[in-house]
């Protein structure tokens, strides 16, 4: 699988108010900072520096479960590479 691993009993379909990206996660949360999009904190700041505003712009949309997960893992990775499936 490309966004989750082999397995997986649970996870999290979430789209990115932000950017418009959709992208699975094992994580199941109201909302979470996006992959894509979201600005990841420094942690080699100095002093002076201001901290950056870390969003949760990614929206829960669905848990998935079961045979589910490899269903919508499939068709993004699809939608990521253009139809081309013979990788998967």
């Amino acid at each position: 699988m490309y966004y989750v691993p082999d397995g997986t009993k649970i996870c999290g379909f979430y789209e990115c108010q932000k950017c418009a990206s959709r992208f699975l996660d094992i994580r199941v949360a109201p909302s979470l900072v996006c992959p894509y999009c979201g600005e990841v904190a420094d942690m080699e700041m100095g002093p002076d520096d201001v901290m950056p505003e870390i969003k949760e712009d990614a929206k829960l949309v669905q848990v998935l479960e079961g045979e589910d997960i490899e269903k919508y893992d499939t068709l993004l990775s699809l939608a990521i590479t253009g139809g081309n499936y013979e990788w998967i």
